[in-house]
């Protein structure tokens, strides 16, 4: 049954069904005056820029809204459960983001959790964090970003027999299945990879299998190699396996890892000079790529070719036999190149580990 905008239902008989429901912001339970908060939703809707803003959460959706309201000139304020953001990424852009943020004079308020929230006029956040309690007043604006959460409810997924894991994602296999026999599901309402491109991908491999004949039988899409941007101020860029994951996945003698660090010409001749930071992992003999990350100006652009050349198994030698572009921050991505990148930037380092 499906119920329209007008209140009717409609009853829909359907050979194959397809669950892409996506996922709603997390509102948390449990904490008094959580409801005078905003989700990331509605700061989309907010009429006028707040002035003092809270921001809680540490994922990408945290990072994007601290990073833009503090460059608008918002006084920002982020808590977050432990010492770093996004710790589902490599320790070089934890580190790189953590560390540009502070500098920039965004407050982060590490290891800290939300007690409470109070409304006189504007409003107050009561917090707990390692050195005891703590009150930040005059908000205008607080925002939950604490992650999202699948859009499941009210369809009955129990009653057919649709699984679903301890977050309430549905369950499927590699090609889409559910548990169910010709209902499927892709998108964020999975939990695989929860990005707008990466559900139309799987949308269309989908398509391919059931409805464009033999050659299209084994169509699936493949989630290993997803590159992903996060456009905070700077960006940063992954395409692959974190440092720690490919340490316990090949071993630390059977990895090889590239660094880079300087300042980008277009900061050449500023006072304020924005980071630029690029890691590469190798893995055995032939040093095949199996991680890229970047931070910094363009990282989005940047890692847009690159992500083909690592999903097509590039080596670091073939990195190597590519000439760099002048100048470039992507050129950073060809560690032999140290002296040619040294004269065409500042403060230009390379190491090796």
């Amino acid at each position: 049954m499906i119920k329209l905008d007008d209140g009717t239902e409609v009853k829909v008989n359907a050979k194959k069904i397809l669950l892409a429901t996506g996922g709603h912001p997390t509102v948390p339970q449990g904490i008094p005056g959580a409801e005078h908060g905003i989700n990331s939703d509605g700061v989309f809707e907010l009429d006028h820029q707040p002035m003092k803003v809270a921001i809680v959460g540490a994922g990408y959706i945290a990072v994007e809204f601290a990073g833009m309201l503090n460059a608008l000139g918002t006084e920002t304020h982020v808590f977050i459960r432990h010492e770093k953001f996004l710790r589902t990424f490599d320790e070089m852009i934890q580190d790189g983001i953590l560390s540009e943020y502070e500098r920039v004079g965004i407050h982060i308020h590490k290891n800290s959790k939300v007690e409470k929230v109070t409304k006189t006029g504007k409003l107050t956040l009561h917090y707990s964090d390692s050195t005891g309690q703590g009150k930040l007043k005059d908000l205008d604006t607080l925002i939950w970003a604490i992650g999202r959460t699948p859009e499941v409810e009210g369809l009955g997924l129990d009653v057919v027999g649709v699984k679903q894991n301890e977050r309430g994602q549905i369950i499927t296999d590699e090609y889409q299945n559910t548990k169910v026999e010709n209902i499927y599901s892709l998108g964020d309402v999975v939990g695989k990879v929860e990005l707008t491109p990466v559900a139309i991908a799987a949308g269309r491999k989908l398509s391919d299998r059931l409805f464009g004949g033999d050659q299209f039988n084994t169509s699936k899409l493949d989630y290993d190699l997803i590159p992903s941007v996060v456009f905070a101020h700077p960006e940063v860029g992954t395409i692959g396996l974190t440092q720690e994951e490919a340490v316990k996945k090949y071993g630390r003698d059977n990895i090889k890892i590239y660094k880079s660090s300087f300042t980008a010409t277009y900061f050449a001749i500023m006072e304020d000079k924005g980071p630029s930071k690029d890691k590469l992992i190798c893995q055995g003999k032939d040093e095949k790529i199996v991680e890229l990350h970047t931070l910094g100006l363009g990282s989005g652009e940047i890692l847009q070719g690159f992500g083909v050349a690592i999903k097509m198994g590039a080596t670091k030698k073939d990195f190597d036999s590519c000439v760099a572009i002048h100048p470039t921050s992507a050129g950073a991505g060809y560690p032999q190149l140290d002296s040619y990148l040294n004269i065409m930037r500042y403060q230009y380092k390379m190491k090796f580990n």
